[in-house]
């Protein structure tokens, strides 16, 4: 059932939902949290609605879709939907004019009582997002930095302003690479000496794993540039051989361990709706993710943008610039003890020169 209201309030919205409910024979829907979902008028709404309606499949909840479109007018236009395939509610909010710059007070009014709230940014997320009148009212925060125009620039801006709540959907497409690597480790206990992660250049998912592993094995990790998709190969070096897993479709992976035959894993490369269901799964903050924000906002600033660049473990940055250092005090030394040579020998002509003068 799918009832619209144009120039409306919230209050209105509020009682349309409440008639929805009861005329589609639910008048209790047993909803586990709030989705908000907050879109700007240039970014896919139909997308995220689907990927959120697929999510609500195994985490029943009401969606709120909060989209500013701008404009001078200021109006509120809203969808409410209930039935007819969608699990729980959904609600689509057009936000026009000043009140698309004060969402919250369209929808505080909206949020199922005594539930968790989660607020989900798609595409462009604002810089602090626990600052934000959205993020305030939030036990989650989460957003997708491969939903931005620039991955790597919006990922850096989720480490520098982290707060305990906030995740990335970069951080969740890992999941299953993170558990092979760790059981990789278990089976096969050694010490990993370096390792190697291979993406596409703007993969903000590939930095973070690079920063995960250079966080939880304290070693040199290389983070390489391929054609894609995605990521496409982990590589971990040890005495007696590399644990390795290269996916080059996007689907299948090979699997190697030392001392064991190849092995071939389903490693597909999951949608979001597969991505946010298991972020909902949680409503706690997430340790790891904060940990791997931390360690990869410590690496230099063009990792991932070269075609090859090392993420160093603590301590070996400075060890390299005292090698540096002596280098460079190596080349300078023949320069110095030449023009010294040159000195020694003008100083020898001179004195010559006026010895005769005064024989003269």
């Amino acid at each position: 059932m799918i009832t619209t209201l144009e120039n409306t309030t919230t209050p209105d919205i509020s009682s349309a939902i409440v008639r929805a409910r009861r005329a589609a024979g639910s008048p209790a829907m047993g909803m586990v949290l709030t989705l908000v979902i907050c879109l700007n008028v240039d970014e896919d709404v139909d997308e995220a609605i689907e990927a959120a309606t697929q999510a609500a499949k195994e985490h029943p909840c009401r969606i709120l879709v909060a989209v500013s479109l701008g404009g001078r007018r200021t109006e509120l236009d809203a969808e409410v939907r209930i039935g007819g395939g969608t699990p729980g509610e959904l609600v689509l909010l057009h936000m026009k004019g000043q009140m698309g710059r004060h969402a919250a007070s369209v929808v505080r009014p909206l949020l199922l009582p005594d539930s968790p709230v989660v607020v989900w940014w798609p595409g462009t997320a604002p810089a602090d997002l626990a600052g934000h009148e959205l993020g305030q009212m939030a036990d989650r925060r989460v957003t997708d930095s491969m939903g931005a125009a620039r991955p790597l620039r919006a990922l850096r801006l989720r480490s520098e302003n982290y707060q305990p709540g906030d995740t990335d959907l970069a951080w969740t497409r890992i999941t299953l690479w993170r558990s092979l690597l760790a059981a990789a480790l278990d089976q096969y206990s050694a010490k990993v000496q370096t390792a190697t992660v291979a993406a596409e250049r703007n993969s903000a998912s590939a930095n973070l794993l690079a920063a995960w592993l250079s966080s939880r094995l304290r070693v040199p990790v290389t983070r390489e540039v391929t054609d894609g998709p995605g990521i496409t190969s982990a590589r971990m070096t040890t005495a007696a051989g590399d644990i390795s897993i290269t996916r080059g479709d996007g689907k299948l992976a090979s699997y190697t361990v030392p001392g064991q035959p190849n092995r071939l894993v389903a490693l597909k490369r999951r949608p979001v709706a597969e991505l946010l269901a298991e972020e909902l799964r949680r409503m706690d903050p997430d340790d790891i993710f904060h940990q791997t924000v931390t360690a990869l906002l410590n690496q230099p600033r063009n990792t991932g943008i070269t075609d090859a660049v090392t993420t160093q473990a603590p301590g070996r940055r400075a060890t390299a610039k005292k090698a540096t250092a002596k280098k460079t005090t190596t080349k300078q030394a023949p320069a110095t003890k030449t023009a010294a040579k040159k000195a020694t020998a003008k100083k020898a002509t001179a004195k010559k020169t006026a010895a005769k003068k005064t024989a003269n």
